[in-house]
């Protein structure tokens, strides 16, 4: 058995994929070394100092890495690991033969965007957010790839414990609220993937907020991102959406932002911007001149 490296979109997480399938269709996520009473695979991955968090899913073990070393540096012998536990009669997942449903509730919030409805999990989902605009943006998100199914689906995102859909206007909520619901229930508990974390692209907008160029904005950029992380950002999520900052001009005094979500073609919106997040930037960065304005993400 031969064990394939390839890289993911997220420069600390590397697949290493082998030639068939070795779960039963249900995705597995270590943390830490006491989460791996199932996988003696992953207990063993752990006794590695550089190993942060083991992704078990289809035909990969995806491994992501702490900042100590470079999967340049030791990949080939995390792979040759791999190859050698196996070979020995290691165990990769313990499973029940019956793949047991873990129950799960979903229940409907409805959002200040009439078109949007946000489900929320009784249980985290994702650790990083998910915006899909359509279905070929939806490959990260098998959850997303059904519900665009739907004939009325227009929009999802996903966060943290809760999934945003905005529908077309073909269908009232009063129809399909239900139908939605009982659907993410059951794809859930059946073990389905809400979000594979290691396929998920960060776009450029997205880029700016990490922390590797956080330290490279202008002190009043980086104050308004933590101005928006800690006062914006729960108030909007709490409505199923999200807010995003794009740039900061200090010569117009022009904050560009992009919101997702419930929050992009809410009527309230230009409100909620001008009213709410102009002001409180207004005042929290004593200047009266900053003006905030929404970009189509």
């Amino acid at each position: 058995m031969k064990i394939t490296i390839k890289e993911t979109q997220n420069p600390t997480i590397l697949k290493f994929e082998f030639p068939e399938f070795i779960t039963n269709g249900r995705n597995y996520e270590f943390k830490n070394i006491d989460e791996t009473k199932n996988s003696p695979l992953a207990q063993k991955l752990f006794y590695l100092p550089f190993v942060k968090t083991v992704y078990i899913s289809g035909n990969f073990v995806a491994i992501e890495r702490f900042s100590i070393v470079e999967w340049t540096d030791v990949q080939e012998e995390v792979a040759a690991q791999i190859e050698a536990f196996v070979a020995d009669g290691g165990k990769i997942i313990i499973e029940d033969t019956a793949a047991k449903k873990i129950p799960i509730s979903v229940y409907g919030e409805t959002t200040p965007n009439p078109a949007t409805l946000k489900f929320v999990v009784n249980r985290k989902i994702t650790t990083q957010a998910l915006e899909c605009k359509n279905i070929d943006e939806a490959q990260a998100s098998p959850l997303a790839k059904e519900l665009f199914k739907f004939p009325f689906v227009k929009e999802i995102f996903i966060d943290e414990n809760y999934i945003s859909i905005t529908k077309y206007e073909v269908a009232s909520w009063d129809e399909i609220t239900l139908e939605m619901r009982t659907f993410i229930k059951e794809f859930i508990e059946n073990g389905g993937t809400v979000v594979d974390e290691t396929l998920v692209q960060s776009a450029p907008k997205q880029e700016k907020q990490q922390i590797k160029n956080f330290d490279n904005l202008d002190t009043t950029s980086q104050q308004i991102i933590n101005i928006l992380e800690e006062y914006v950002k729960p108030a909007v999520a709490a409505d199923g959406g999200n807010i995003l900052f794009d740039s900061f001009d200090e010569n117009t005094k022009r904050v560009k932002v992009v919101l997702q979500g419930s929050c992009n073609g809410c009527p309230s919106s230009t409100f909620t911007l001008k009213n709410g997040i102009e002001n409180m930037l207004k005042d929290m960065l004593k200047d009266q001149d900053i003006v905030v304005e929404a970009l189509n993400s």
